[in-house]
């Protein structure tokens, strides 16, 4: 998506990103001079095969890693001058992850799992306890509430994800291969619930993923492809 001067309304703008490594005495470039403008409440995938930078890309727009040259504005603001204080309180407000290997605590029920993320955010018990039974509900798990992970099938699992990503209406999500262990019916019904959250929720949402399924689900389709986005 190219941006222009009427331009406002963006919640990435990632410009001539650049993340380079060092590996076996040799410099790797993930990302090589990389732009990406992304408006507020899209659903956008980008693509690539395993290596081509997609988790690179997420983990730089999400704060979780920094850029070796280049700028980076979330809704406007420049994460990548922030301190590491600043940028732990930012994803705590307004950033959701969701992940592949779902990184539920087994222990701990669906919605104890949820009302977590937000105790850690600090939100007042009562609020917490609301916000979780709307989450779930969202996600169609206000009967499972009670169900630990390994009570629940995989993709009942990462519904749970969505929902820990959303409780804390973040404004932005970054999904990493978020239906890479689900079978195709299961990857079709995460697909449109992500699409619907999209929609109604103006929740901008970022997945990367090399599953073919999401084309009809998405508003754009990018390839990541040695670190450069194709459209």
């Amino acid at each position: 998506m190219t941006q222009t001067k009427t331009d406002i309304n963006l919640a990435i703008d990632a410009q001539n990103l650049r993340r380079v490594y060092a590996s076996a005495g040799r410099e790797v470039v993930a990302l090589d001079n990389l732009n990406l403008q992304i408006p507020v409440g899209k659903f956008v995938a980008v693509k690539g095969k395993s290596g081509s930078g997609k988790t690179t890309l997420l983990n730089c727009l999400g704060g979780l890693d920094s850029p070796t040259s280049g700028s980076i504005m979330i809704h406007g603001r420049p994460i990548e001058k922030m301190s590491s204080t600043e940028l732990t309180d930012w994803r705590q407000k307004e950033v959701g992850f969701i992940f592949q290997a779902f990184g539920l605590l087994p222990t701990l029920s669906a919605h104890e799992n949820v009302e977590l993320m937000l105790r850690i955010a600090g939100i007042p018990r009562r609020e917490r306890s609301q916000r979780t039974d709307e989450v779930l509900a969202m996600v169609g798990l206000e009967k499972w509430a009670g169900q630990r992970p390994y009570e629940m099938s995989g993709g009942q699992q990462q519904r749970v994800a969505i929902a820990r990503a959303l409780a804390h209406r973040p404004n932005l999500i970054l999904a990493d291969e978020a239906t890479g262990e689900l079978d195709t019916q299961t990857s079709y019904e995460l697909l449109d619930l992500l699409k619907s959250i999209a929609r109604d929720e103006n929740v901008t949402i970022l997945l990367a993923t090399h599953d073919g399924l999401v084309d009809e689900y998405v508003d754009e389709v990018m390839n990541l492809v040695d670190g450069k986005l194709h459209a």
